[in-house]
């Protein structure tokens, strides 16, 4: 049985999840991901996008030259993803918490804070462990997470609303017990009638710290973790809100054939 948690809610959601997140600079996010990957000695690459949704950054990564394996929970997520292709990526219905790889990749992705939707810390620490053993020697992670200041001091007691002329969205959040942040979604989709259809859906995330990241990192056998204030060159601090983190595989031999760190 699988750990309850909001990344498995994203279902009769995924169809509109892109319209609501227009704004999201999901352009920017991948630029920034190809410069972090180059800096580190990383060129384009068999790369995996962990919780990849939609695909909105595997696409991207996908057009600048990566060679991306999407990995996903949910059907109906994949399935978007899927249909907007392009058909080379190979989109996988995995929990990233188990994932598997026929083999070794140059660089691994988890964007849009989907690390949080694992409310366990001992879940995030195994993903780090996969990570570390599905990466080629070298190979580095490229992750973004919201902290806990985030949760409790910007978005919780908030209630956003969104409205288009197809859709209108209430997102209500609050705090609940232990760290844990409670989204509770109510979408109003028009129907074709003109009428309009409701359905509800909670959405659980646990903010974590720059600490506890890093303690998960090392346990996990991962090196050289660094920290950004979202998809800046800034260092992370403590009212950051999104942090970037990078980390890079530690244990495996390198190959001759393989590129220079």
């Amino acid at each position: 049985m699988e750990e309850s948690t909001g990344y498995e809610s994203y279902g009769r959601f995924a169809g509109i999840y892109e319209r609501l997140m227009a704004d999201v600079p999901y352009d920017e996010w991948a630029k920034r991901i190809t410069e972090l990957l180059g800096e580190a000695g990383i060129g384009k690459c068999l790369c995996a996008d962990l919780a990849c949704g939609t695909g909105s950054i595997t696409r991207r990564l996908a057009a600048g030259g990566f060679d991306m394996i999407g990995i996903d929970l949910s059907d109906e997520m994949l399935q978007v993803a899927r249909e907007k292709g392009p058909g080379e990526i190979l989109y996988i219905r995995q929990d990233i918490r188990e994932f598997e790889l026929y083999g070794t990749v140059g660089a691994i992705v988890c964007a849009c804070d989907s690390i949080n939707y694992i409310l366990d810390p001992s879940g995030v620490e195994q993903v780090f462990r996969l990570v570390n053993n599905y990466l080629d020697p070298g190979g580095m992670l490229v992750l973004d997470f919201h902290t806990p200041y985030y949760f409790s001091e910007v978005l919780s007691g908030d209630t956003i609303s969104d409205v288009d002329d197809d859709v209108a969205l209430i997102w209500e959040n609050e705090e609940l017990d232990d760290g844990v942040h409670a989204s509770c979604l109510t979408v109003f989709e028009r129907q074709e009638n003109g009428s309009y259809s409701r359905f509800d859906e909670e959405h659980l995330q646990r903010g974590y710290s720059m600490e506890e990241m890093l303690r998960f990192a090392e346990n996990a056998g991962l090196r050289d973790v660094h920290f950004y204030d979202g998809y800046s060159a800034g260092a992370a601090g403590a009212d950051s809100e999104r942090i970037v983190m990078t980390a890079r595989e530690n244990g495996k031999q390198k190959a001759c054939t393989g590129f220079e760190r």
